[in-house]
């Protein structure tokens, strides 16, 4: 993995209002639609990050995850939208944004239609577990079925640490207690198989691999001394902290049943 191809967004269809940083449908130059999230809207790169990182591990997992590609946004794009909401979201995101190839035709998982196999309901919960993602819940499932097989998608809710630096290394190896959200929680019965396979599959080198990912353009913050490249540290750290501790994620797993049960 070198990187992430990139694309130029060409023409905007329609804003996605289902979350709240506003993606939306868009054409890109390379005749393809994706689902582009913004760097100017919600938590700006931070959720772009977040995505970047989340959805490159999963992929590593062997998970399904839509095409993810740098997309750029020229400064004349967008000038004549309408909304103003929008246009301002556009101004606001030049240079290089995230899209998600766009997957024609899926509909969202439901767990009462769609059941899914143990292990790999387990190893989503693991992966989940991982970069601390909040956003896989009954109310929101962040999932499609698409071709008869499922596909992980919104990864932009995970890696919450980076909102509040403080205190990012105890965060490392706290319990997620936000598993007991997870909407396949019921069905990830098969933990210690799916933290043998994940664990053979995520090393520390597919982790720097991945985090070298993450452009220099998204790694510039206000009121932040650290260069981009002391981020990225911050970010493989806290993951092999993560890694290293994820015999806990089964322990977390197996209390949330416990307690819903």
């Amino acid at each position: 993995m070198d990187t992430l191809r990139t694309v130029t967004v060409t023409r905007y269809m329609q804003p996605l209002r289902e979350g709240g940083s506003l993606p939306a449908l868009a054409e890109a130059d390379d005749d393809f639609k994706y689902v582009i999230k913004f760097k100017g809207g919600g938590h700006g790169v931070k959720t772009l990050i977040a995505e970047l990182i989340g959805g490159e591990i999963a992929r590593a997992l062997g998970l399904k995850v839509p095409e993810l590609v740098f997309a750029e946004l020229d400064e004349c794009f967008g000038r004549s939208e309408g909304d103003e909401e929008i246009q301002d979201l556009l101004k606001a995101s030049q240079g290089l944004n995230l899209g998600l190839h766009f997957l024609s035709g899926a509909f969202t998982y439901d767990p009462v239609v769609t059941k899914i196999d143990p292990l790999l309901a387990s190893k989503i919960v693991w992966l989940d577990s991982l970069i601390t993602n909040v956003d896989r819940s009954f109310r929101n499932t962040n999932m499609l079925v698409w071709h008869n097989e499922l596909w992980l998608i919104d990864h932009g809710s995970s890696l919450y640490f980076q909102y509040n630096w403080e205190g990012w290394e105890k965060k490392a190896v706290s319990p997620f207690l936000y598993i007991k959200d997870h909407v396949l929680l019921p069905q990830a019965t098969q933990m210690e198989e799916a933290d043998q396979i994940c664990r053979e599959l995520i090393t520390e080198n597919k982790i720097r691999e991945i985090v070298q990912l993450i452009p220099d353009e998204w790694l510039q913050w206000e009121l932040q001394d650290e260069t981009p490249e002391q981020l990225r540290t911050v970010y493989y750290t806290f993951l092999i902290n993560r890694l290293n501790y994820s015999n806990q994620f089964i322990q977390t797993v197996q209390d949330a049943t416990e307690t819903s049960i």
